[in-house]
């Protein structure tokens, strides 16, 4: 058999028609066809996002998220392209798959509202880098710090460090607190009542030097004391300091506050707590 007559029945089976959709019909030619556009497609894909993996690291941008969200965009355009122009080889037109799609859309963009609104804050977030890894914040009373933005969902940890998945519409929809949006540069406060017989200018020296000496506060930023309220059994005053890892304000809390708890003992100066004085009038008769 000659080279010839082997390509002659390599083209008879190619030209085998399968079905017909409409008025065309479907060989095996126009199904390897469609498969090996797919093919094609997918390998083009990886190959065009490593290239522009590598060029956005070059440039500069090396945030993890974003050239994800990049390499996801370019890989979906392209997959999508291919089986357009796959669909079109097999005879399939496409303004019919779109009428379709679209009456499909419609279903499907109910029963998968939630999901979608997250995907596009996702693209939000991204796109914005409003939030960001190692960013800490404080979602619905609660301070988190960011592990990975993605698409759908953010996952960030808590001071427990129990890992949590927050959907990317609460990060867009909701007030955050952002305490590394511009710097890291966080207030930590702690209020301490003292007794009305105190001398508050004492009081005053003393919250000073104290809150000046606490380790690890940022030196640039002078600490503040205030009287902030004459309370029933106490005078009570605030003291605040600035710290530069608001994940770490917890424990520079606690060490404030046992800074000022000696202080204010070896001043001799009387930590107040509540009181209640009952006065009985003279000549109440005895009970029993």
């Amino acid at each position: 058999m000659s080279w010839v007559d082997v390509l002659e029945a390599i083209r008879g089976v190619l030209d085998i028609r399968l079905f017909m959709i409409g008025d065309t019909p479907v060989t095996v030619s126009s199904v390897v066809t469609f498969f090996a556009i797919i093919i094609i497609s997918v390998w083009m894909s990886r190959m065009i996002q490593r290239l522009v993996g590598r060029g956005m690291e070059r440039g500069g941008l090396s945030v993890r998220s974003t050239v994800a969200l990049v390499q996801r965009a370019i890989h979906y355009l392209l997959v999508l392209v291919g089986v357009a122009v796959a669909l079109q080889v097999i005879g399939i037109s496409l303004t019919t798959v779109f009428a379709a799609g679209a009456v499909v859309a419609v279903g499907v963009g109910f029963a998968l509202q939630n999901i979608l609104q997250n995907f596009v804050s996702g693209i939000i977030l991204l796109a914005e880098r409003s939030i960001k890894e190692t960013d800490v914040l404080e979602v619905e009373n609660r301070t988190i710090q960011v592990e990975t933005v993605g698409v759908r969902a953010t996952i960030a940890r808590t001071r427990d460090n129990e890992r949590i998945i927050i959907p990317n519409s609460i990060l867009v929809q909701s007030i955050v607190a952002n305490y590394t949006l511009e710097d890291s540069f966080y207030r930590v406060r702690t209020s301490v009542g003292v007794s009305y017989g105190s001398d508050m200018h004492e009081v005053r020296d003393v919250l000073e030097k104290t809150a000046a000496r606490v380790d690890d506060r940022v030196a640039a930023r002078e600490p503040v004391i205030l009287l902030t309220e004459f309370g029933d059994s106490s005078v009570v005053w605030g003291v605040s300091i600035w710290t530069s890892d608001p994940w770490r304000a917890p424990h520079l809390r606690s060490a404030l506050n046992e800074a000022v708890w000696w202080a204010l003992k070896d001043a001799g100066i009387t930590i107040a707590y509540p009181q209640l004085d009952v006065h009985f009038p003279k000549g109440l008769p005895a009970i029993g």
